[in-house]
This record gives C-alpha cells, sequence and structure tokens, in this order.
C-alpha cells in the first residue's frame, strides 16, 4: 500500500520508477570497499528547507543538516551540534551547550545566535511539524556555546523534536533568500548537495563534505531516488541498480524473501485504521455517544482483514501506543473482539441504529480490498459506510481545512515517546482537529506531562480504547530490504532509517 507524498508531508507518517538505470551506478560490494550508497524512496520531499521537514523524509535533510542531537537507533540520545543539555526541576527550561567549532557549508559559523534563529523560524515556518515547537517561549542566547529555551509547561517530547525535524540546522544567512534552501541547502551536514547530479523530483545525490566536523559516513556519495511503487523498487534490488529499500505492501515482501541475494529486516512501526476526529458529533452527531465509537470497533473482523489485506504480517492492536512506549498494555491489543450483534446491540441502546459514516477515501491509503471489507463489517452491524473518493490535490483541504469529514483510514507512525503520541493524537491539532477533550483525559494530562508518570500513561491508553476515541486495526510489518552489500538498522521514531543507520556489509 503506497501514500500520497503531500498528504504525508502534512502528516507525519508517500508515493513510475524513476532514474532507475542510473540509481545504484557505483552501488557498493562487501569485498571491494564500497564508496556509493543508493537508497530507494516513495517519499517526494518538496522542499529541502528544515522548516518542510517531515517523517519518511529526514533521511534527505541528515543528509545536509545536522540536528541538535542526535538520536540513535535505538532511541537514546546522544550529542551533535549540542553537546549537553539539561532540564531544570519544574521541566520548563532547558540548557544547551554547542560545539564551537563547527561552520556551515560557507564558512559561517554555527553558534548559539544559529540556534536561536532556527527555532523561532521553524515555530513560525508552517510547516507539517511546527506545532512540535508550539511550547518554546522564548529563546535566550547565553554566549556563542550556551543558550536557553524557556518553555510555557513542561514538554516531554522536547529532546525528541531536537532530534528530529525541529532539531534540523541551517544557516540563517539563507533566511533572507527567499525560498534558495528548498533546492540549496546550507547546513553543517556530512554531505553536500550535488547539483550536477541530481534531478528534482526523480533523484537527489549527495557527495561527502569535505570539511565535515563529526565523524565520517562510509559512503563517499549517497543517491536517494523517487519511486511511485514497490515493484519498481524490487526490481532495482533485485538487480542490484538499489541497493537499500523499505517494502510496505505484503505481496511485494512475500515476493523478496525467497530471493537468497536479497537481505530482509521485520520492524513494526505503523498502525493501520480510522482515526476518529469527530468525537463531539460536529459533522456525525452519533459519534457523540461513545456506545457508537465501541459498536464500530466491534464491528470490525481484524483478524481476517490482516489475513487477508496483509497476509498476516502484522499483529492485531486495538490501542494507539505502540508496543515501547510506558503506556503501552498488552492486554489493550484485543479488547474488541469482533462481535458484529454486540455492535448492533450497542447502536440500538445509543438510539442510532443504520447511522452513515461518511469517509474519505484516498486510493493511495484505501485499497479496493480494504475499503470493500470495512464496508461489509460495518454492513452487517447496521452502520452504512460512504466512501468519498477524494484525490490528492483536494485531500488536504477537504479533510484538514474544510474539516468535511468525521475520521479517516490512516498509517500512522507509533514512536516510542508516549508525549510525541499524545501530542499527535489526544491534544488538539491537525488530527484533533475539533479540539475535542474529556474529562477524564482533561485529568490525567497535567501528571503525565509534568512526570511521565507510567501508571497515569496506562490509565489514559485504556481510557482512549475502552471510549472508542479511535478504531485501530493493526500493527504493520514492514520489511527493510538490501541487496546484500548492505546492513541496515531499524530507527526508532521513523518508518525509514536514519542516514546514519547504513553501512557497508562485512
Amino acid at each position: 500500500m503506497k501514500r500520497s507524498a503531500p498528504l504525508i508531508a502534512l502528516l507525519t507518517a508517500a508515493t513510475v520508477l524513476t532514474g532507475c538505470s542510473d540509481a545504484g551506478a557505483g552501488g557498493g560490494t562487501p569485498s571491494g570497499g564500497p564508496k556509493n550508497l543508493s537508497i530507494a524512496t516513495m517519499t517526494l520531499p518538496q522542499s529541502l528547507d528544515p522548516k518542510d521537514a517531515a517523517g519518511s523524509a529526514m533521511p534527505f535533510f541528515q543528509a545536509v543538516y545536522d540536528t541538535l542531537i542526535k538520536r540513535e537507533p535505538d532511541g537514546t540520545y546522544t550529542p551533535m551540534l549540542a553537546t549537553e543539555w539539561k532540564f531544570d526541576e519544574a521541566g520548563t527550561e532547558l540548557s544547551m551547550t554547542l560545539r564551537g567549532d563547527v561552520k556551515f557549508d560557507d564558512g559561517t559559523p554555527f553558534n548559539a545566535a544559529a540556534v536561536k534563529a532556527n527555532l523561532e523560524r521553524f515555530k513560525k515556518g508552517g510547516g507539517g511539524q511546527a506545532k512540535t515547537l508550539n511550547d518554546v517561549k522564548t529563546v535566550t542566547v547565553v554566549d556563542d556555546t550556551h543558550l536557553k529555551l524557556e518553555l510555557s509547561q513542561p514538554n516531554p517530547a522536547m529532546l525528541f523534536y531536537l532530534s528530529d525535524a525541529a532539531g534540523l540546522m541551517a544557516n540563517p544567512a539563507d533566511f533572507a533568500k527567499g525560498e534558495a534552501l528548498k533546492t540549496k541547502p546550507n547546513g553543517t551536514g556530512p554531505y553536500d548537495l550535488d547539483e550536477s547530479q541530481t534531478a528534482i523530483g526523480t533523484k537527489w545525490v549527495f557527495k561527502r563534505a569535505a570539511s565535515y566536523w563529526g565523524t565520517k559516513l562510509p559512503y563517499d556519495t549517497v543517491t536517494m531516488s523517487f519511486f511511485d511503487n514497490e515493484t519498481a523498487i524490487v526490481n532495482g534490488i533485485k538487480t542490484g541498480q538499489v541497493n537499500a529499500a523499505v517494502l510496505q505492501d505484503a505481496d511485494q515482501q512475500i515476493g523478496v524473501e525467497g530471493d537468497a541475494k536479497v537481505k530482509t529486516l521485520k520492524q513494526e512501526f505503523d498502525f493501520q485504521g480510522i482515526l476518529l476526529f469527530d468525537r463531539a458529533g460536529a459533522v456525525t452527531p452519533a459519534l457523540r455517544d461513545p456506545r457508537v465509537r465501541q459498536a464500530l470497533n466491534y464491528a470490525i473482523d481484524r483478524q481476517t482483514m490482516l489475513s487477508k489485506i496483509r497476509q498476516g504480517r502484522g499483529a492485531v492492536t486495538n490501542q494507539v501506543f505502540g508496543t515501547t512506549t510506558a503506556a503501552y498494555k498488552p492486554e489493550l491489543d484485543t479488547f474488541y473482539t469482533y462481535d458484529p450483534a454486540k455492535a448492533k446491540q450497542l447502536l440500538k441502546d445509543a438510539g442510532h441504529e443504520g447511522f452513515t459514516l461518511k469517509l474519505p477515501r484516498i486510493s493511495a491509503i484505501v485499497n479496493d480490498a480494504l475499503a470493500a471489507s470495512l464496508q461489509a463489517d460495518f454492513e452487517a452491524a447496521g452502520v452504512k459506510l460512504v466512501w468519498e473518493t477524494v484525490d490528492q490535490g483536494s485531500a488536504i483541504r477537504r479533510i484538514f481545512r474544510d474539516r468535511a469529514f468525521s475520521g479517516m483510514v490512516m498509517n500512522m507512525g507509533q514512536s516510542s515517546n508516549d508525549w510525541v503520541v499524545v501530542g499527535e493524537l489526544v491534544l488538539p491539532g491537525t488530527f484533533n482537529m475539533f479540539g475535542y477533550i474529556d474529562d477524564t483525559v482533561k485529568g490525567l494530562l497535567p501528571k503525565i506531562q509534568a512526570t511521565s508518570d507510567k501508571a497515569s500513561l496506562q490509565t489514559l491508553n485504556e481510557h482512549l480504547v475502552k471510549d472508542g476515541w479511535f478504531v485501530p486495526f493493526y500493527r504493520m510489518s514492514y520489511l527493510h530490504v538490501s541487496d546484500g552489500s548492505v546492513t541496515i538498522k531499524p530507527q526508532d521514531g521513523m518508518a525509514v532509517p536514519s542516514l546514519y543507520n547504513y553501512a557497508p556489509a562485512q
């Protein structure tokens, strides 16, 4: 199942083989000391300006920009442009110490003033991740290598954000140059964009930065090529034109696992399900009643869906928190059994038998099999599911600006940081566009925010499940694949590996 690039750029969650013939030119071989890495991706970055960075496009940005903090494959934080950081006791002041020996591509020194300029621009920049810095009240420069971030309230995900899009550092000298950074990045990263070899929209070629301050990555050049289908990616892997990629589609995964030349590694990251936006019943009044939302959960035959649509590649779940979070409770994965009779009774008790639920259908996310399965399951429980097809051009306007629907089927990453999940799905914002917060959630959030208390997080998770805030189907297994010349480490908090997670196979 492929993703629509414009939508994924907004969602913090991409889509003709273009440039495949030369994408892997000079690809690494285990015995010859590989010099070049070719990565296939279905993410099409709309820009290389850090304020636009999000989700699966991060490797493009990591090539040319460093983050303040580095997030290791297991999710731990290590120094990058910042060498030290510490919160005060209240959790509302973050002090940071920076490296003093780093320069941007044009020789401009990197310093605390540059960090302040980047953070303030990112917050006001209007990108899909701009909201992650909403709690940053002020940034104060102490001297060239020290600064303080004053937060309006504790934010347990702040270090995560500073290791992600919000932490990418570009040269402030380019901020006044209009849209220059979109195609001409100016950072402190391990590579420079090779404009002579790059074809924007098709492939991006990055060559090693001669004066990079940090540890050199193992490849002289990295090529990232955009594909709009996984069949072409698999062909590229099998023929050695592509060194590495991530496969989502179950059929494509099965197709490569029998090839002895292809190396594979599984990772569960995304869950797929219906994100209900309209728990206050603004668009669909029936959804105001928790019994109706519970009925939707009982109506779905998740195990059959997983077996038929995903070939069993994944795990049924009823919760939006992933397995590595403090909020996760294994028993909540199967809280809702498939029970259309119970769903019918709940709807009857709520006085909403036979109500109509209209959802947007983006073909890149909801294929024919999934659309038909959900329609049949809901119909058996007495719910009429109406799909309205929206194209990529109108999806953002119809769903997020017009708020024309009560929810949508989405693939959502399950971060290991609990507050990232809360920020994305529970707090008012893109995926809680109507700003619905019930009294139980309202009461739990302050303690979670201040202390990340595990018991409170699990109570929150249990409430979200039992109150039917969402309708998750299953966690999906992704498959990291390579031509055998590369070893890959999956990245905590990302559906694709960080650029730092690739190395020549031994």
